[in-house]
């Protein structure tokens, strides 16, 4: 696939300086700690609703916690972090060039299989590692919690349902594309594109709030972030995310469908087991064509326009910046809460 005409204009005479990359280092940890701020925002007020439940109802309980989400957890952290790198000055008029259809959409779009291989593989060795870790550990439910991947529970509600796979499929891909492989990729790419993919990559991980989430969704980000980069276009990453989340959405609505009629429906259960195995079908041949595709991804050369500087070393100033220090201890607010209450109590 090759690389298309870049989204954002570079003034080629602009050098990239340390202390501009710090400057927008210090800016994604401060967007990444409003994020996680509205998210325990959220999460405290979803606790609030759920002892309510009986007088609200439970369609009405989760269609109050389905706008929270989409107000609190993605409108107003994704309007700080615009107004932060001046996005709306940036992409003024350019949001059609933005989300472009690539020259060559089906080479694109002929990418899913591997993307949702590699993004599987990895949550397939994180289930297995963490199975190990469990077992020769004496199976402490520590570690078990610790590991236990951010579920969506399902509903006895088909609106409920229905809301909450339209936030999985539309809203999510469309803020988190936007948001990550759009303002992020974009704010980093002057210092290489090799740093923005990887760094874009580590705050959608961290945005899942969940250690066993955390490891496959770092694999779609580098998926996302490579598909990005070669097609200067969020159009194909937004409808690869849609589909990845809607083959999760699956299993959310197949699980609310037993909720609802509760009783044991033959039709459901034989729908359930196709489901899980045409996912394994398809995951298995999705890591397939992904190991066919590693040396055609080994030859594609990453733009780096910051060659005096090595990866290592903007690693590490990304991770020593103060507001990505606080950010790293609100996204793993609830270890450290732990951590800290059987430490001093």
């Amino acid at each position: 696939m090759e690389n298309e005409e870049n989204t954002k204009d570079i003034d080629e005479n602009e050098k990239p300086t340390l202390r501009g990359y710090r400057t927008v280092c210090a800016k994604l940890g401060l967007s990444m700690c409003v994020y996680f701020i509205c998210r325990l925002l959220v999460g405290e007020t979803a606790k609030m609703l759920a002892g309510n439940v009986d007088i609200l109802g439970e369609t009405a309980y989760h269609l109050i916690n389905t706008l929270l989400i989409i107000v609190i957890v993605y409108a107003i952290p994704i309007l700080f972090i615009a107004l932060l790198f001046k996005s709306f000055e940036t992409y003024k008029g350019n949001y059609k060039k933005l989300y472009k259809k690539p020259r060559r959409l089906a080479r694109a779009m002929g990418t899913f299989p591997a993307t949702f291989g590699f993004g599987h593989g990895v949550a397939l060795l994180t289930l297995l590692a963490t199975y190990l870790i469990t077992r020769y550990s004496g199976g402490q439910t520590y570690i078990e919690d610790l590991l236990r991947p951010t579920v969506v529970e399902p509903s006895t509600s088909m609106i409920s349902t229905l809301t909450m796979v339209f936030l999985l499929v539309v809203i999510a891909p469309v803020f988190e594309e936007f948001w990550t492989r759009g303002i992020m990729y974009d704010a980093l790419k002057p210092y290489g594109t090799g740093m923005a993919i990887l760094i874009s990559s580590l705050l959608f991980g961290l945005m899942h709030g969940s250690l066993n989430m955390l490891f496959y969704t770092i694999a779609y980000g580098f998926a996302f972030g490579y598909i990005r980069y070669a097609t200067d276009s969020l159009f194909t990453v937004t409808i690869l995310h849609m589909i990845v989340n809607a083959i999760g959405a699956m299993a959310l609505l197949l699980l609310s469908l037993v909720e609802i009629t509760n009783e044991e429906s033959k039709l459901i259960n034989t729908v359930n087991i196709i489901y899980i195995l045409a996912v394994l079908i398809l995951i298995i041949v999705g890591i397939v064509v992904f190991l066919s595709k590693i040396p055609a991804i080994r030859k594609f050369k990453i733009e780096n326009s910051w060659k005096n500087k090595s990866p290592w070393e903007k690693t590490g100033w990304f991770f020593v910046s103060t507001p990505v220090i606080v950010m790293l201890v609100l996204a793993f607010n609830e270890l450290t809460r732990n951590w800290l209450l059987n430490l001093f109590f």
